[in-house]
């Protein structure tokens, strides 16, 4: 059976809802074994299914808490890729921030031909990528 369009939707719908919901196990569920997250404009990214894991969990605990409000503003999708376009205001010392955020969620071919997510690519800004990343930031390495 041909890969199409609304498959690419449900998968990417289904993996931004098990976000929203914090379900981290069947989120994972949705990728590939070995993800990989870019981070643009910084050129900076990271792979493999344990340290995306673990970019979720703090993500869940940390980041999350810190949403009091969030729009999507629009999406595009192809059989090859839904891409996300988000206004995520934070509450954080107090302020009020609000973050552009566009994700591209990619589908990747697994070896038993499944199509699940080979992970992401996210434009923000670097003020943004630190809060989403936590102290993963740091074991961010520069793409190649």
């Amino acid at each position: 059976m041909a890969w199409s369009l609304d498959d690419m939707l449900e998968l990417g719908h289904r993996h931004a809802r098990l976000e929203a919901e914090r379900k981290l196990d069947p989120l994972i569920e949705t990728m590939v074994e070995s993800p990989s997250y870019e981070f643009h404009p910084l050129g900076l990214g990271m792979s493999g299914g344990d340290r995306v894991r673990r970019y979720y969990a703090q993500f869940f605990e940390d980041f999350m808490e810190k949403i009091v409000g969030y729009v999507l503003l629009d999406e595009w999708a192809s059989e090859s890729a839904v891409v996300q376009e988000y206004d995520i205001t934070l509450a954080i010392d107090g302020a009020s921030e609000t973050h552009r955020v566009v994700g591209i969620l990619f589908a990747e071919r697994t070896p038993d031909e499944r199509t699940l997510l080979g992970g992401e690519r996210i434009y923000a800004s670097e003020r943004c990528v630190r809060l989403m990343a936590g102290p993963l930031y740091d074991e961010l390495t520069p793409l190649g």
